[in-house]
C-alpha cells in the first residue's frame, strides 16, 4: 500500500491543507494519506503553537469522515524536535509492507537539502511536491519527485491565527467544525 505522509504543524489545519490532500489522493500515486502532526518543527520555534493534542483534534474533526485519510500522532512519541528522517525510519520499521511517499510544498522542497540527514530521505523516499506561491520547484539530482498541479492557494495558518487574534472571521478558511472549536476554546486569542 502506498501511503502519503503529509507532515506539518497544522496550527491550525485549514481548507488549503484539505484541498491539497484531496488533490494528491486523486492523482492515484497514493492509496491513503496520513496527516502527521509535528509537535515541534525544528525550523519553526513558534510561541503561538497550539498544544499538539488540540491540533490533532482539529485535524481529526476535519478528516474523520474521509476513509482515505488517517491522522497520525507518531511524532508525539519520538524524540523532539521532530526530524522527518527519524519518523520515516520508525514508520518503515513498524510498517515494512507499506511504501511511504513524502508530501511537501515547493517551499519546503527548496529547503530539503538543509534537513537533518536529508540525503537519506532523498535516497530512499519518493517525494510529492505541490506548488506554493513564489516558490519554484527546482528538481534535485537523483531525487524521485512527483510534481502535482494542485491549485495554488494563498491560505496559511499564520493568516488564520492573525485573523483570530484580530477578532476577524475565519469562516470558509477552515472547516466549520474547526472554526467552532477555535471560537469555543478561544484558541489563538492570546
Amino acid at each position: 500500500m502506498n501511503i502519503g505522509l503529509y507532515f506539518g504543524s497544522f496550527n491550525p489545519i485549514h481548507i488549503g491543507h484539505l484541498i491539497i490532500a484531496n488533490h494528491i489522493l486523486n492523482t492515484g500515486l497514493i492509496d491513503k494519506l496520513w496527516f502527521v502532526i509535528s509537535p515541534q518543527n525544528p525550523f519553526k520555534i513558534n510561541h503561538s503553537l497550539l498544544n499538539e493534542y488540540d491540533r490533532m483534534h482539529l485535524v481529526t474533526k476535519s478528516t474523520e469522515e474521509d476513509p482515505r485519510i488517517k491522522v497520525s500522532d507518531v511524532e508525539f512519541h519520538l524524540s523532539k524536535p521532530s526530524f522527518t528522517v527519524n519518523t520515516l525510519n520508525h514508520l518503515k520499521e513498524k510498517h515494512p509492507d507499506y511504501t511511504f511517499f513524502i508530501i511537501m510544498g515547493s517551499d519546503s522542497f527548496q529547503n530539503l537539502p538543509q534537513w537533518h540527514n536529508a540525503q537519506a530521505i532523498m535516497n530512499h523516499y519518493e517525494i510529492i511536491v505541490y506548488p506554493r506561491p513564489r516558490f519554484e520547484v527546482i528538481k534535485l539530482k537523483n531525487v524521485a519527485v512527483h510534481i502535482t498541479d494542485a491549485p495554488l492557494l494563498e491560505i496559511s495558518s499564520t493568516l488564520i491565527r492573525k485573523l483570530v487574534k484580530e477578532g476577524k472571521s475565519i469562516r470558509y478558511l477552515v472547516p466549520e467544525l474547526v472554526r467552532e472549536e477555535i471560537e469555543a476554546n478561544r484558541y489563538y486569542k492570546k
